[in-house]
């Protein structure tokens, strides 16, 4: 299983496109966002956690795409055919996804403390990339759902439209503060939101609260059970 996570990662950081829209764009939004209008320290602390966390969405659910890619061109045919159990195989997959998140959380934060000049104690940026690296696993197994029950095209389409719906009912491009109040709520129950406040927490000293790590769990086990159901309906058709 090794081997092929070793594979899997590199197949991913090839892809121009995992890198320009990746790593490349969360790193220009922040940028752009944080430097329109006044200069608020505060704001580009905040905004960095928020657009590291949509870089790792997206990223998490990019590998989606690659097992709809396998699904189109018989390798995931090959692989149920190797000594490796469809355990392995979603584990793999799950940890390819886990690792290439990494490269647009280290961007979105280096940009944060080399351009914006955001200041935080060592253990502080330690933290917030630890928790947006583990916080992240629900995008990926939710990814990896609409990757097994998807077309390659569909696939698309769909991680694109769940990476931006939430990255907007999140809260991660601009503060929830500015929404209405029914939407306020809302959005508190959204995996993304609470993702946010892992890193958001650690930014201003202290713990996440435990409902955010409820509402987070919660979702994980909703991801899961849907990529797991996606798996097995795609081994009846594959």
């Amino acid at each position: 299983m090794i081997d092929y996570l070793r594979l899997e990662v590199r197949r991913t950081l090839r892809d121009h496109g995992f890198v320009i829209f990746g790593v490349g764009m969360p790193v220009m939004m922040y940028l752009l966002f944080t430097n329109l209008g006044e200069n608020d320290p505060a704001w580009k602390t905040v905004s960095m956690v928020g657009m590291a966390a949509y870089g790792a969405v997206g990223s998490a659910l990019n590998t989606g795409g690659g097992v709809a890619e396998d699904k189109t061109i018989g390798w995931l045919r090959q692989l149920r055919v190797t000594p490796m159990t469809p355990r392995q195989v979603v584990t793999g997959r799950a940890l390819t996804g886990s690792v290439t998140v990494l490269p647009s959380i280290a961007a979105v934060l280096l940009a944060g403390g080399l351009v914006n000049g955001v200041r935080l104690d060592v253990w502080q940026w330690a933290a917030i990339a630890v928790l947006l690296w583990l916080g992240s696993i629900p995008f990926t197994l939710l990814g990896l759902g609409n990757g097994y029950r998807l077309t390659a095209q569909t696939t698309g389409v769909a991680n694109m439209v769940c990476n931006l719906g939430l990255a907007v009912l999140g809260g991660l491009w601009f503060p929830i503060t500015l929404f209405p109040g029914w939407l306020r709520s809302v959005s508190s129950y959204t995996p993304t939101n609470r993702f946010a406040q892992l890193g958001t927490a650690v930014a201003e000293g202290h713990a996440p609260a435990p409902a955010a790590v409820a509402v987070l769990a919660a979702w994980l086990l909703a991801f899961g059970s849907y990529a797991v159901v996606s798996y097995r309906r795609s081994a009846r058709t594959v």
